[in-house]
């Protein structure tokens, strides 16, 4: 895919219509699969490094609060398994309708839900107890309380409900593929960090130096990140770094062409 250093061309970028028709659950599953979910995630380097980097952040960080809100949810479950330890409630969020639909039926123990389990076995055993995985399903889906549209090309991306600042908001490889240049991709940055109580954390997991990725037969685009850019945006958001930590992995171009994979928590800064 032609490309700039700072993104993808703006004939290139994947624009939320796209998303509403051609984003497959079914195919992101099959990805997961393929990656060997059915066996171990521990097997998957990427993965391993995402759930032990939540669980080091919410379990030992000491991040925790009321209320997390995750950006982006997309029809996955893994990324708040650590959190729903450390926080009251967490509202989960995308902008796909199917996406939403997939996660509700995992809540509502739907039989046609993708089975999560293997991932939930794999995140008690970090936490030293692979055993409680039923109990961890369950108390997941008692502590999502909503599963909200989320139009990140929005000024408000929860219009029209007006969602209250937050101890935290994570958000997992969505920015990135939300924005169309680095310009936009640093206005996500503000949009979310508005959501961030006074002193309160962001947690973003990213795709760095890639353009594209794919589900199914689709390619979506993503822009070029480098570290550098993502450390610029935090700060003009009014965010410190506190963690920056990244995977050098190379997808295979079937599935993606990004190059690492970041991990970032950053503290607002308080307000006088």
């Amino acid at each position: 895919m032609l490309c700039r250093r700072q993104g993808t061309m703006e004939g290139d970028f994947t624009g939320k219509e796209t998303y509403h028709l051609n984003f497959d659950p079914k195919g992101y599953f099959n990805m997961y699969k393929n990656f060997g979910l059915g066996i171990s995630p521990g097997n998957d380097e990427r993965l391993r490094f995402i759930l032990e980097h939540l669980h080091k952040t919410f379990a030992h960080g000491g991040i925790r609060g009321d209320t997390l809100i995750d950006i982006g949810s997309g029809p996955s479950i893994y990324q708040l398994l650590s959190a729903c330890e450390s926080f009251k409630e967490i509202i989960a969020s995308d902008l796909v309708e199917k996406n939403r639909e997939e996660m509700q039926k995992w809540l509502r123990k739907d039989p046609k839900a993708f089975n999560w389990t293997p991932m939930v076995k794999y995140v008690c055993q970090i936490e030293g107890n692979r055993e409680r995985w039923m109990e961890k399903e369950e108390k997941l889906r008692r502590t999502i309380k909503q599963v909200l549209p989320c139009d990140m090309n929005l000024a408000n991306p929860f219009n029209p409900l007006v969602v209250p600042p937050a101890d935290c908001v994570l958000s997992t490889y969505c920015l990135e593929v939300a924005s169309k240049d680095l310009h936009t991709y640093r206005s996500g940055i503000r949009k979310i960090g508005s959501l961030v109580k006074s002193g309160g954390h962001l947690v973003l997991v990213m795709a760095l130096g890639g353009t594209y990725y794919m589900v199914g037969p689709h390619k979506f685009s993503c822009i070029y990140l480098t570290p550098e850019m993502v450390k610029e945006a935090i700060k003009e958001a009014r965010f410190d770094t506190v963690h920056f930590d990244i995977l050098n992995f190379n997808m295979p171009m079937t599935y993606a062409n990004g190059q690492n994979v970041g991990f970032l928590v950053a503290q607002k800064h308080q307000e006088a």
